[in-house]
């Protein structure tokens, strides 16, 4: 008989991206549902997840396409983009993206699947850059110290107010705003302020010095382009007890004063238009910078110098290390993430150009808007600001909107202001052309007797004299080593081969998700359409943008079984805290303010007390039970006690214990039944796609990681998108933006981003991820998920306890793997083993969190079975090696793993006493001989570098001296 012939449809490849997507092929899925005892994925499900929350009443997402497909399709969405050259300023600005850095960084999955860089012996080269980054910041903004970035100008100036308002002497509750603050700035300053008791004024700075105030806000150049001298009213506000802060921009910090030299206290901005793309709105990095005197109480995290074992320099991550996690509702932020991708993107553009290119393009855009405005002012238009850099702000009158059309006819946008004025803001990437079409805007015709070359000598300078830059900038030999390609391109390889990302092997991070960053997913994002767009373009011409934001918040609704989603949250962190502004403002609505107590069980990720304290909320614990789930005798007493003020519950689902609580509907019926809500922290939604909906289970609000389960990239500790998914009853509460009115609900809370649509720019990555998985390929990933989990626990059950299972014995998509007995028993923390990791190839999963002494992994989808065989293999031989110092063949403080990572120098060194060979140190598995990495410095003294902080590049000599 002959065999069947296929026929098309039989042929079509729309699982293929699925099969690649998800690591473990047929045959290994049912080699570990067999290891398991099971017979089916099917049945896996039902013996993990609890049947009260299980869910197959099937799910439609629309079509579901092939890779080639997919592409097409968003191809079409973005060409609905009308791109045109914007400018509108507002803190965001064309930039042109060095290829270099575009090409090595922004497209080089060495930089992008980086994680955060808490485990410092593996993340020496993304450091190195973010180090740069802060010592430019430093450099520019005349300050002593700066972070290594915060999630955009909004929030950095948001956190400015709040570190003022903790730090500051003065006991008022009020913060003086300038009017020349970026309006969106102001608007997420009064989200921040509001449930705080922090009472904003906005006015006219020149009031601002007799005022009674705890701080300022200024704008250095003002969002009109002003440019104001504020020194003697720094002066005022300090003889009266308050503090300052200002809002600038790093290209005019080349050519102006820098705020630190005249009575800056905090410095905030957005690096962006250092060659990072507009994005509609992000990714971009902010800076923050402020006196070295207000190190322990910054915002985000901060890059030092440190040393190794052998005194050698090293860098590390000081400080405010996860405070979130440590101090919880004592934290003085709920930041969790920076943009360091971004940050690391502006730091080697200022490394590109170096001091003397970045003075050359910031002389260039001044001369240009000098001569714009010479010829502005020949056509008979009045300049509101006196001084400028780079934006003018012009009385129009009666014929602002003609003007605006005439720019729109030639490919111009320009910003629309109140009273007839119209804005204009130049950068890098403007011309002699784009000025002549400005001026033939304002005069109505083309025909004018105006030229570039002709008004460059007569235009005169718009920089005041008094406020011009004498200080020198930029001075490291970082910024000024690498201006041709070829070294800049060889300097990127060293720094990216220093560390260890998903391009080089599993990344099994508990709670933080590292699966596959697939670059069909990501070859959007350089799409022009996507990455030219001015956030604050008129609607019309985002029309590709709109339908990309429309089609995916009506995919993670229906993944998650909510009425409605916000994408503005740009960070997990910022989703929490949009949701418990939700929550608060539907109390509010209702007429409960007194409702202000928010329940949170003790093994909750950290940014959740944090963030309910931001919200203005009070937080009560809810204790666990020794099965790691919520003690629900606890959580009805706790819910009795504090009924009437009851605001909600923070839980998080599947637990931060790695296990399914079989009790989780009954626990939203309690919080229910009290008046209260429940928000859901979406971290692990990985573990439920297409299985379970927290929309339908009970939950009222969630966000949702698209950097963990939608795979947007983690980039080596940003960016991040957080979004948040409400229920009926709250989604009129969505965040607004000023900016755009139809954005959020109709009660709708202030914006907690900058941008209406958050991080737009990365957008794309998650709607690729979901389209071309479709609803079959998404809940076999979240069943491959839950199955890598189980296998590996399986695995390293025979040596190691799993700490939590659930009902049936099952962990969820992590579990936790108790090391605790190997400290007893040998001396050997969960800092060596994670260290002895480093020597296998591999990054330590998460360290003592939830549970201290412990790891929590988690495999993810996308690692095979072969790969989750050599982790489970290699934390296999790390526990042998402890057995050996356990029975004294080797000695507690002599052996690999307390030594561990094992450096090239110290394996090639012309002596060798310890107690173990050099092959055991630096090869313990065969693999090793055929893909070797070598930790660029050895174990990272922490407490060094807190005593001794160090946040800026140190001099040339200190790596000369390591090297020799």
């Amino acid at each position: 008989m002959s065999e069947k012939r296929p026929s098309l449809s039989d042929l079509e490849s729309r699982s293929d991206f699925v099969r690649r997507h998800i690591g473990p092929g047929q045959e290994d899925i049912d080699a570990m549902l067999k290891e398991l005892g099971l017979t089916s994925l099917d049945a896996l499900i039902e013996r993990a997840v609890p049947e009260s929350i299980r869910d197959t009443s099937g799910l439609e997402l629309g079509a579901d396409f092939t890779e080639h497909e997919a592409l097409d399709y968003l191809r079409g969405v973005a060409r609905k983009n009308e791109v045109k050259t914007s400018l509108i300023g507002l803190g965001y600005h064309n930039t042109i993206v060095p290829p270099v850095i575009q090409r090595n960084v922004l497209e080089n999955p060495g930089w992008y699947t980086a994680y955060t860089p808490y485990q410092p012996e593996i993340s020496q080269g993304r450091m190195e850059t973010l180090l740069a980054f802060q010592q430019m910041t430093m450099d520019l903004t005349g300050m002593e110290l700066a972070n290594a970035s915060l999630l955009d100008e909004g929030t950095a100036a948001a956190e400015a107010m709040t570190m003022l308002h903790r730090v500051g002497k003065s006991k008022s509750e009020r913060f003086l705003v300038s009017d020349e603050v970026h309006p969106q700035t102001i608007a997420i300053m009064r989200t921040r302020a509001e449930p705080l008791g922090i009472e904003i004024e906005v006015g006219d700075a020149g009031g601002f010095g007799d005022a009674e105030c705890f701080g300022v806000m200024l704008q250095y150049p003002g969002t009109t382009g002003e440019i104001a001298d504020y020194r003697k009213l720094t002066e005022k506000v300090h003889a009266n007890g308050g503090m300052a802060a200002v809002a600038s921009d790093l290209l005019a910090l080349t050519l102006l004063t820098p705020p630190g030299e005249w009575g800056a206290d905090v410095v905030v901005g957005n690096s962006q238009r250092f060659g990072v793309p507009l994005g509609y709105g992000g990714p971009h990095a902010a800076f923050f910078a402020t006196h070295e005197r207000f190190k322990r109480s910054v915002p985000g995290r901060i890059i030092g110098v440190s040393i190794d074992r052998n005194e050698q320099p090293a860098l590390r991550m000081a400080l405010q290390t996860r405070e979130q996690h440590i101090r919880r509702e004592k934290a003085t932020s709920n930041i969790c993430t920076a943009q360091v991708l971004l940050a690391n993107m502006a730091a080697l553009y200022a490394c590109w150009h170096g001091p003397d290119g970045l003075t050359t393009i910031a002389r260039r855009v001044h001369r240009l808007t000098a001569i714009l405005a010479a010829g502005l002012e020949k056509l008979g238009f009045k300049r509101v600001n006196k001084h400028f850099f780079d934006t003018l702000t012009v009385e129009a009158g009666d014929v602002a909107e003609e003007v605006h059309q005439r720019a729109l006819n030639k490919d111009l946008n320009l910003r629309r202001m109140d009273g007839g004025r119209i804005g204009i803001a130049l950068d890098e990437t403007v011309g002699a052309e784009e000025i002549r079409a400005v001026w033939q805007a304002f005069a109505g015709t083309d025909n004018i007797d105006l030229s570039v070359n002709a008004l460059d000598s007569a235009a005169g300078d718009g920089l005041p004299q008094a406020l011009r830059r004498k200080s020198r900038f930029l001075t490291h030999e970082v910024f000024n080593s690498y201006h041709s390609e070829t070294e800049m391109m060889r300097y990127l390889r060293r720094l990216q081969a220093k560390d260890i990302a998903l391009d080089r092997s599993m990344i099994a991070l508990g709670s933080c998700t590292m699966k596959l960053n697939a670059a069909s997913e990501m070859m959007p994002v350089s799409w022009p359409e996507f990455a030219n767009m001015h956030p604050f373009c008129p609607r019309e011409q985002a029309r590709g943008y709109a339908q990309l934001t429309r089609e995916l918040e009506r995919m993670l609704a229906r993944l998650t079984g909510f009425h409605a989603v916000s994408l503005q949250p740009n960070s997990g962190a910022q989703g929490e805290y949009t949701g418990l502004l939700m929550i608060r403002a539907y109390h509010r609505k209702n007429g409960e303010t007194h409702r202000n107590i928010v329940l949170i069980p003790t093994s909750a990720h950290g940014t959740n007390p944090a963030s309910a304290k931001l919200a203005g909320c009070d937080v009560v614990l809810v204790e666990c039970d020794e099965n790691g789930n919520v003690d629900v005798e606890d959580l009805k007493d706790k819910t009795e006690r504090h009924r009437e003020e009851l605001a909600g519950l923070m839980i998080t689902y599947p637990s931060t214990h790695g296990v399914f609580e079989q009790e989780i509907r009954r626990i939203c019926e309690i919080v229910h039944d009290a008046g209260g809500q429940v928000y859901m922290d979406g971290a692990n939604l990985n573990a439920l796609l297409d299985v379970a909906f927290p929309g339908r289970f009970g939950a009222d609000v969630c966000h949702m990681n698209l950097h963990k389960t939608f795979c947007i990239p983690h980039g080596g500790g940003g960016p991040g998108v957080g979004p948040v998914g409400a229920a009926e009853h709250l989604a009129p509460f969505l965040p607004g933006h000023p900016l755009s009115p139809d954005v959020g609900g109709e009660h709708a809370i202030g914006p907690v981003s900058s941008a209406p649509w958050g991080s737009a720019g990365i957008l794309p990555i998650s709607w690729m991820y979901i389209t071309m998985m479709g609803v079959e390929g998404l809940q076999k990933a979240t069943q491959v998920a839950v199955l890598s989990a189980n296998y590996l626990a399986k695995r390293l059950n025979r040596d190691y306890d799993i700490l939590y299972t659930g009902k049936n014995g099952m962990v969820a998509h992590e579990c936790i793997v108790d090391t605790r007995p190997l400290k007893d028993d040998a001396g050997i923390s969960v800092d060596d083993i994670a260290k002895r990791l480093i020597d296998f190839g591999f990054h330590a999963p998460t360290m003592s969190f939830p549970v201290p002494g412990t790891l929590m992994i988690e495999p993810t989808e996308s690692e095979s079975k072969a790969e989750i065989d050599r982790f489970c293999e290699a934390m296999l031989q790390i526990r042998a090696e402890a057995r050996k110092v356990t029975e004294g063949e080797w000695p507690q403080d002599d052996n690999p793993l307390t030594n561990a990572p094992h450096t090239l120098a110290a394996v090639t060194a012309d002596t060798w006493s310890h107690a173990y060979s050099r092959q055991e140190a630096a090869y313990p598995s065969a693999y090793l001989m055929q893909d070797k990495y070598w930790a660029p410095v050895a174990r990272v003294d922490n407490v060094y570098g807190d005593r001794h902080l160090v946040c800026s590049c140190p001099p040339i000599e200190a790596y000369r001296e390591a090297a020799e």
